[in-house]
């Protein structure tokens, strides 16, 4: 990611990009075989599709509700990504022109991220290095923990045990606050927070055992571990936080509480074992404390002069909430709908539509035969919906881990439980975040159930009313979207 974003030679980044996406091409026959399988296996169930199957349990339903909301949502999205990639391209030029590169008008996959990072230095004067510094591990992790803990009333204590590092992993117990006797107990968390060999690569939380009421009467108690990958401290430095580091710490953290304070009689419900379109939303309403200037000024303190960020630098953080929202939400629809174009595809080996890779407008009609098919319609599809050109075709879906990681037919739950967590965060919690009382109808009506009871209902005790789009809407466009459920977007 730091080359795609601040190598200047647009040929680095290029060579960066195309190495990057086909770093797991050994995966394209395996692909191909995992949907002629599950195609195989929806026609024995006697389900239209794959998508419609696994759909069935979900909030949205069925996989028509998916294309719908997805071809919709992009409806709206186009016109601010065409913007965006107006600004953008304006910028390349530019520095082209200064640099005496090449320009043809076009601009590419290895351009987002870099000409992005250059738009919001520039028009924000905001310096992601420079946000760093405000944000030392050993300040943000207790403040994180502190704020959770005083919003949905529990607390952690440090307990020493066998972990699988015996320095890196910390074991926590975690008990109601103001804990009397054991029924106050809640259950186990481990962090484990910064990179080593072989480690898992990114940040994600595990429930390695859930909780549930046992034969006896006895309760056994959760267990979840949050996993992330933070700078180690340097010589000079201590470990420093970027903000988007800061908001997804905040966000896997929000998983690890809906795993602890959900209590539920089966371990088939607990915790994150909701609909799978419905898993992230709260963990993504949660982020938006990370944009809150009175959370960020709690949460800073610069790692030399121990002051927090000025109030002039949070409000550049908030202003860069969401610049060039539309080109980074088309690549997230991109995503979402290869994902469920390949699983209601019925023609066994066959697509009924290919996206020509030339033409991002229109549509031509072909019969593929094999796995290099996938990569034609990954690379089309991308250029497509993404408004951003590509190079030389590169086979993108077999690195694409969610498609046999859980997320088959379900990608485009990231962006549909976006609708949710706007809502419950517009109409609950942005008046006083850091209230307590807030905090515990929240645990009560959305963590406490868990997948036990339908997800909607969940949602209609806490906000009062059924979910609507409309504090989505308001946030990505500043309009107010007629008010109805998410799946009629």
């Amino acid at each position: 990611i730091p080359q795609f974003k601040y190598a200047e030679n647009p040929d680095t980044r290029q060579r960066a990009y195309e190495s990057y996406e086909s770093r797991l091409a050994i995966n394209e026959p395996l692909l191909t075989k995992v949907l002629d399988l599950r195609r195989r296996i929806a026609k024995l169930l006697k389900y239209q599709t794959w998508a419609d199957y696994v759909t069935e349990v979900k909030m949205v339903k069925t996989s028509k509700n998916v294309e719908e909301f997805l071809a919709d949502l992009e409806q709206k999205l186009r016109p601010v990504g065409l913007l965006d990639r107006e600004r953008l391209l304006a910028l390349k030029k530019e520095e082209h022109e200064k640099k005496g590169l090449a320009f043809d008008g076009e601009f590419y996959l290895w351009d987002y991220r870099y000409y992005d990072r250059v738009y919001i230095e520039h028009t924000l004067d905001l310096n992601d290095a420079l946000v760093k510094e405000y944000f030392p591990v050993t300040v943000v992790v207790p403040t994180i923990l502190e704020i959770y803990q005083n919003l949905l009333g529990v607390k952690f204590e440090e307990i020493k045990g066998e972990t699988w590092h015996p320095v890196e992993v910390q074991q926590f117990a975690v008990w109601r606050d103001n804990a009397k006797s054991e029924d106050d107990f809640v259950g186990y968390c481990y962090l484990d927070l910064f990179p080593r060999e072989s480690k898992h690569s990114h940040a994600a939380v595990w429930s390695l055992l859930p909780g549930y009421d046992r034969a006896d009467g006895n309760r056994s108690y959760p267990l979840a571990a949050m996993v992330a990958n933070l700078a180690k401290p340097t010589a000079e430095k201590p470990a420093l936080m970027r903000h988007d580091d800061v908001v997804t710490f905040f966000h896997e953290m929000g998983h690890v509480f809906h795993g602890l304070l959900s209590r539920t009689t089966f371990a088939r419900f607990h915790g994150t074992r909701v609909a799978r379109d419905f898993v992230e939303a709260p963990s993504q309403m949660l982020e938006n404390w990370c944009w809150e200037p009175r959370v960020l000024e709690k949460m800073s303190s610069h790692y030399q002069r121990k002051e927090p960020l000025s109030k002039e630098l949070i409000e550049k953080i908030i202003k860069s909430r969401y610049v060039n929202i539309g080109l980074f939400y088309l690549r997230q629809l991109f995503f979402g709908k290869f994902d469920i174009k390949v699983h209601t595809d019925k023609g066994g080996w066959q697509f009924v539509m290919f996206i020509s890779v030339r033409s991002p407008d229109s549509d031509s009609r072909s019969s593929p035969s094999d796995a290099s098919d996938y990569t034609a319609l990954w690379n089309g599809l991308r250029e497509s919906v993404s408004l951003v050109k590509g190079g030389k075709l590169t086979p993108g879906q077999a690195t694409f881990g969610h498609i046999t990681g859980g997320y088959d037919a379900g990608y485009y739950g990231y962006m549909y439980s976006l609708v949710f967590a706007a809502d419950m965060y517009a109409t609950v919690f942005k008046k006083d975040p850091l209230d307590p009382k807030l905090g515990q109808k929240y645990a009560e009506c959305i963590l406490r159930p868990g997948g036990s009871r339908e997800e909607t209902d969940s949602l209609k005790e806490f906000l009062g009313r059924p979910p609507n789009s409309d504090a989505f809407l308001n946030a990505l466009f500043g309009i107010a979207g007629k008010a109805a459920p998410p799946s009629s977007l």
